[in-house]
């Protein structure tokens, strides 16, 4: 039996965060269990297992096993994790951080459910969490360390176990975590949960949790997964990071519906208030089991907090002039130097940050949608992206203060772009080399640059040339295929403002051509479904990377994500040559193989030409009310409003 780090774990609490662990198996609710009685069952298992572990044995319901690899308060995609055992709090979190107070936050767009693992309807995130932030009802097994590329920490489960060719892992759950209902979370929860996003979730579950090979209970609060042989060093994390639904609150054939119905979760919030379509009202709930927990130690520290809805960017905005809502995250630069020119602003009562964040830059694109016939033919998207005039964009609309790169991975040490691939990108791009533009395996290639006319002709003609091969040409002034005479027209969906100029700027460029763009502006909702459907010919995609990306990349463009609805897939890419690097980046033990795999993913997906690339940012501008406070020290992924905290009266930052 591995020796237990339990004891040391339940002690991690600061001095702001102290409290006796509270280590008695207290029902918050008087019903016995469906499942399982009472005490009993913990302390007969308790006794069991210490009388165990004093025998050296490992028992599992299966019969008798070889001993474990050694049970560790954390795990990590490459390397060991960045804090120890007896860590008191995050980094980046201020253990000293008030408690109480409301966070409103504005939102653009709508909701229609309260159920972000299911395809269907527009859910609110939040109940999940979704990038970086935490969920703020469900939780998972373990939480990201947000100061590290890819490290998890204990949460649900205080501890985990792998081998060192990762072909099993085992979670120990803390025995006090609750569901907001009472009941213990236990390892038929988790099987539970892993049943049913599997085959009811969505896409990217289904595709993740497939991989698990067998899974089984060990005792009511150990689970083990084994995985059956597959080169996926990373399925250790996605399973600690999944989430835990409670089996007695969930009728699994009806999953898969819409529902307003506060969800419950064992997290730090419950959902108190509903306006459908307005307003999501969560509030922190008094028996969080997690309070005390290092991980948690300095966050969730507002009583209430309520996202507001808004239909209009302009409408938000506004709402935030007048004190509406308490912070905003700015993308768009004319307002940012420009429109905070307000009361608030100019005497302090607003405050601009400017954050450094360690990740790959987000980065905005126009997506391509290959399954179209118009958009089959590299040579065509090649072309048309030449045609995207950002010189003048940049300038006329952005103050020059954008870049823009080649490839998926910008700002990063994962980026392929104007790098020559090493040797090992090349020994994996080998049997691909067909699908891989020479000029960008070494490192030579570049966006094109334009003279910032929005009238540069020279590329104009280079573009007319890659279309002529790909059988067009100009009759009069439209573009047309020369086999069918079908002119080539091109629809562009938008759902913002800031899009829609972006979109009418491309349309002229797109009309030099001869080539008729219509640029349609929808609501939130109608967008949603045309991109979850992939009913669209080009629309605006951002996507963010983190510097460990790992089984989301099958999601994001692997081939078997292509027909898939609702993955990330929007241009429908399927080449062998991207899916082969994605395997080989799962499968990387050591930090420098895994930085090549993923340079050699750029360097496919950079030569598939499937988006324009509009811009990207190396910061994140926030703005805030100053009765809102933030730690000193920001993580490595930038601003989390779980770290956040309101100021009393009589001490806002000016």
């Amino acid at each position: 039996m591995p020796t237990s780090v339990f004891a040391p774990i339940s002690r991690r609490v600061s001095a702001a965060c102290d409290k006796p662990p509270d280590v008695t198996f207290r029902e918050s609710n008087p019903a016995p269990h469906a499942r399982v009685p009472g005490h009993t069952w913990r302390a007969a298992w308790a006794a069991i297992w210490l009388a165990l572990g004093f025998l050296g044995l490992g028992f599992l319901t299966s019969g008798l096993v070889p001993a474990a690899a050694a049970e560790s308060h954390a795990i990590a995609m490459h390397g060991a994790p960045a804090l120890p055992p007896d860590f008191t709090h995050l980094p980046y979190a201020n253990p000293d951080a008030p408690k109480g107070g409301r966070l409103v936050q504005g939102v653009i767009g709508t909701f229609d459910s309260l159920n972000p693992l299911i395809i269907r309807g527009v859910p609110v995130q939040q109940v999940r969490g979704y990038g970086y932030e935490r969920g703020y009802v469900y939780e998972s097994l373990m939480a990201r360390g947000n100061n590290e590329p890819f490290t998890l920490y204990g949460l649900l489960a205080r501890s985990v176990e792998t081998d060192d060719a990762r072909s099993y892992v085992t979670f120990h759950i803390d025995p006090r975590a609750r569901f907001s209902d009472g009941r213990p979370v236990l390892a038929d929860d988790v099987l539970f949960s892993l049943a049913l996003l599997r085959d009811h979730g969505r896409p990217m579950h289904r595709q993740y949790y497939s991989k698990v090979a067998k899974a089984e209970a060990l005792d009511p609060l150990t689970v083990r997964f084994d995985f059956g042989g597959v080169a996926d060093r990373e399925l250790p994390l996605i399973l600690g990071l999944m989430p835990i639904l409670p089996r007695h609150a969930i009728d699994p054939e009806k999953f898969e519906e819409t529902s307003l119905a506060p969800p419950i979760g064992s997290g730090p919030y419950r959902v108190t208030a509903v306006k459908p379509g307005a307003s999501v009202t969560f509030t922190r709930d008094p028996d969080y089991w997690g309070r005390d927990l290092p991980i948690n130690c300095g966050l969730w520290n507002f009583d209430e907090i309520r996202l507001d809805y808004y239909r209009e960017a302009n409408g938000m905005f506004e709402a935030f002039k007048r004190g509406l809502y308490d912070f905003r995250t700015e993308t768009e630069p004319l307002r940012w130097h420009e429109g905070y020119d307000f009361p608030a602003a100019r005497n302090g009562e607003v405050i601009r940050d400017t954050i450094k964040i360690g990740t790959p830059r987000p980065s905005e694109f126009l997506v391509f949608n290959s399954r179209r016939p118009k958009f089959a033919d590299l040579r065509v998207r090649q072309a048309l992206a030449m045609l995207f005039d950002f010189e003048w964009v940049n300038r006329n609309y952005y103050f020059g203060l954008f870049s823009r790169a080649g490839g998926f991975f910008a700002g990063s040490d994962l980026s392929a772009y104007g790098r020559p691939a090493d040797d090992r990108e090349r020994e994996l791009l080998k049997p691909y080399l067909s699908h891989i533009q020479p000029d960008i395996l070494d490192g030579r290639y570049r966006l094109p640059v334009t003279d910032g006319s929005g009238r540069d002709r020279g590329l104009l003609r280079t573009a007319l040339a890659l279309l002529a091969e790909a059988g067009y040409a100009l009759d009069g002034t439209v573009l047309k295929q020369r086999s069918t005479g079908t002119p080539l027209r091109i629809e562009i969906l938008v759902t913002t403002r800031e899009h829609e100029r972006i979109a009418l700027a491309y349309q002229r460029d797109l009309k030099r051509a001869g080539i008729e763009a219509a640029v349609r502006v929808v609501d939130a909702v109608q967008f949603e479904q045309r991109r979850v459907g992939y009913d669209f010919d080009m629309i605006p995609i951002r996507w963010d990377q983190s510097l460990s990306p790992g089984n989301e990349q099958w999601f994001y463009w692997g081939s078997q994500a292509a027909d898939l609805p609702g993955t990330r897939n929007y241009m429908g890419a399927r080449d062998p040559a991207i899916d082969a690097m994605i395997a080989a980046l799962l499968a990387a033990r050591e930090r420098p193989a895994f930085v090549s795999a993923v340079r050699a993913l750029d360097r496919a997906l950079m030569s598939g030409f499937y988006a324009i690339p509009l811009f990207n940012l190396g910061e994140q501008w926030i703005a805030r009310w100053n009765r809102i406070e933030r730690p000193s020290t920001t993580a490595l992924t930038g601003y989390l409003p779980e770290t956040w905290w309101q100021q009393k009266p009589g001490t806002q930052s000016r």
